[in-house]
């Protein structure tokens, strides 16, 4: 994966900036939502309030630590491979064919998984609050009261728009499993013909373990916050049982019976 010294660059000023911001100021409110302050800037959410999409805009949405980063560093990849020259950022501006139309790659991972990513992210991150242990930081991730506000929120807005044919949904656990195949998912959905041979240099370098090892050229010192394990299955070494059964019936509460819980396999991934 292409190394990007714009971006190392920003996050070591963020991560400079952050030393001398106070604990408590290190996370602000915007809209209900908690963000970095490091990072993060009122001025810019309010712009976007007017922003408007081009045609040929692409954009990927994740909520924290379901797995952007790699599905970034991914179609990073495809661009060079397709076109034969590197993308100005890790999140490129792509021409499509389809008029008038933005597609939109989402990510999605199980919230207990993402729960546990999340609490090592705040601790392995300046920019953020640190939490003596999980079962402190367990109950302001299920109030939603930690930094781009609550997984099941996203997880309920983004379920209302899965059928459209401009949005392609891929989970953590599918890439985990079959790497190569989300890569051709990915690369059909944004009209970038690949090779076979392009697939599997792809997928041998987008690895997880591989961007986890290559992440200080990547992304600097951010790379050791961003990837941390990547594994399936973490949650079951930090949750009580009780947590289990919160989580549980959070799920049931908010996604049972709809495309987005089905898809997330919760049966299978967050079983006791």
């Amino acid at each position: 994966m292409a190394e990007n010294p714009q971006f190392q660059k920003e996050i070591t000023k963020a991560f400079e900036a952050a030393k001398n911001i106070p604990k408590d100021e290190l996370l602000f409110l915007y809209n209900g939502v908690l963000f970095p302050t490091a990072t993060c800037n009122i001025d810019t959410f309010k712009a976007l309030e007017t922003f408007e999409t081009r045609d040929d805009d692409i954009m990927i949405a994740a909520y924290p630590k379901c797995g952007s980063n790699w599905s970034i560093m991914l179609l990073h990849s495809m661009v060079l491979a397709v076109h034969n020259k590197q993308p100005c950022a890790l999140i490129p501006i792509i021409e499509f064919k389809s008029p008038n139309k933005f597609e939109i790659l989402v990510i999605f991972r199980n919230p207990k998984d993402t729960a546990v990513s999340m609490f090592h992210f705040y601790n392995n991150n300046p920019m953020l609050p640190t939490y003596n242990s999980f079962d402190d930081f367990f109950p302001d991730f299920m109030s939603g009261k930690v930094a781009w506000g609550s997984y099941f929120d996203h997880a309920i807005d983004w379920n209302k728009h899965l059928d459209e044919d401009t949005v392609l949904l891929m989970t953590f656990e599918d890439m985990k499993e079959d790497l190569e195949g989300s890569i051709k998912k990915i690369s059909e959905f944004f009209s970038l013909p690949l090779t076979e041979e392009q697939v599997k240099i792809i997928a041998d370098k987008g690895t997880f373990k591989s961007m986890k090892e290559n992440s200080k050229n990547t992304h600097g010192e951010m790379g050791k916050a961003i990837f941390r394990k990547g594994d399936v299955g973490d949650w079951k070494n930090y949750f009580s049982e009780a947590q289990s059964q919160e989580m549980d019936a959070k799920f049931e509460a908010c996604l049972a019976g709809t495309k987005l819980g089905e898809v997330l396999k919760y049966n299978i991934y967050c079983e006791w």
